[in-house]
């Protein structure tokens, strides 16, 4: 058997090939295309012919089975069945498996993590915790993933399925599973971008509600989302240390971002206002949203905008789209797409090309703040109801 054959092999029904290089190894192909590892031995409990089930392909490659199968052989020359190892493992429930997938550290490094787990105890756990992993269906996941999409929230749908599925391949990988049950399931599908920006009177109705629907302070982190173009998540997890306050710039190190970049925002003096306001009342905590002795979590204040979101008389919003309001309304006042780009911290136009990436070394720090600061007086306009103020330029 070799790498080329088990990618390319086909079979019109279910068919077994044996391995001739380690004895015992068959790999079972279905019609379907699903290929699954299998070690056939003589159980040393009974003496009589047994099967175990070792993980799929391509997840488990051909090199890896035929370890695992010799790691199986020696269980059985030790006078163990390696039947039970994985029955011990297959007997916890996906709540156990979730806690356990969870406490992977690298999961907890990821800038997600909390996201993560968020989704797993509000949509998977929930439905599915009680059920024994040994007997995970694909139905049974896709009642979760389904149950998300008839109520309106494809995206959330799509990722807890992502979040599954990642979690049943760990399990393969750590050996609590011999094969991911659900390989091969199409999860729901990844709906097109969202698009909603908010006009000029939406804008000014929304920032007039927000002090009657939403407690503090979740006021003020809505409206530096729609001031500064920054993302829920930075905003929420301000630090007092990122600021610098007699430069007025906030600066954001790599593992505050989503590229992994740091960025510097240039503030403007309306959202110097704001940020000074909620420094009054951090109460000396390093975070300027404190939350229990640590950040305010981004999920929390997205949970508030939702579940509010029609006391607003809007059409549906999130803060995300305050976000594509602020570029959208900027590119509308004439500043550039680069600019755009560098306030967004989107490296693909700004280091976009070999000139961008190796030769540009400029950072369009007063490009950025000049385009942040006409937007602060058009919003500030926009809410007073008036309009921008026009300066007759002189001549040379």
């Amino acid at each position: 058997m070799t790498d080329r054959f088990v990618a390319g092999v086909k079979a019109a029904g279910r068919q077994d090939y044996f391995d001739t290089v380690t004895r015992g190894l068959v790999l079972r192909v279905t019609p379907h295309g699903r290929k699954t590892w299998n070690w056939f031995y003589t159980s040393p409990r009974d003496g009589k012919r047994a099967r175990v089930a070792l993980g799929t392909y391509p997840a488990l490659p051909l090199a890896v089975a035929r370890t695992k199968a010799l790691e199986a052989a020696g269980q059985v020359a030790g006078g163990s069945d390696p039947r039970h190892g994985l029955k011990a493992s297959a007997a916890m429930t996906v709540a156990n498996l979730a806690h356990e997938y969870l406490a992977d550290p690298r999961k907890q490094r990821l800038r997600t993590a909390i996201e993560l787990k968020r989704r797993f105890y509000r949509n998977v756990i929930p439905r599915i915790g009680d059920l024994r992993i040994a007997e995970l269906t694909r139905r049974d996941v896709r009642n979760v993933f389904e149950a998300i999409e008839r109520s309106g929230s494809p995206m959330t749908a799509r990722r807890v399925f992502e979040d599954v599925r990642a979690m049943l391949r760990w399990a393969v990988e750590h050996e609590y599973l011999p094969a991911n049950p659900i390989d091969g399931l199409k999860g729901p599908a990844i709906g097109p971008p969202r698009e909603r920006s908010l006009s000029e009177p939406e804008i000014k109705t929304l920032w007039e509600a927000l002090p009657n629907v939403l407690a503090n302070p979740y006021p003020s982190i809505v409206r530096l989302c729609l001031l500064t173009a920054q993302r829920l998540g930075e905003i929420t997890g301000m630090r007092q240390d990122e600021l610098h306050l007699d430069r007025a710039e906030w600066h954001l190190s790599g593992s505050r971002t989503k590229n992994g970049h740091p960025h510097v925002v240039p503030l403007s003096g309306f959202a110097l206002d704001i940020i000074n306001s909620a420094l009054a009342g951090a109460d000396g905590s390093a975070f300027v949203f404190p939350h229990h002795g640590g950040p305010l979590p981004s999920v929390r204040a997205s949970y508030e905008v939702s579940i509010h979101n029609p006391e607003f008389g809007l059409a549906r919003w999130g803060c995300h789209d305050l976000r594509r309001t602020a570029i959208s309304h900027m590119a509308g006042l004439g500043v550039a797409p680069i600019t755009l780009a560098a306030i967004a911290n989107h490296r693909s136009m700004t280091h976009g090309s070999v000139t961008m990436a190796v030769y540009t070394r400029y950072d369009y720090g007063r490009e950025k703040r000049a385009a942040l600061d006409l937007w602060a007086d058009r919003l500030r306009a926009i809410i007073e109801g008036g309009t921008a103020k026009v300066l007759q330029l002189r001549g040379a």
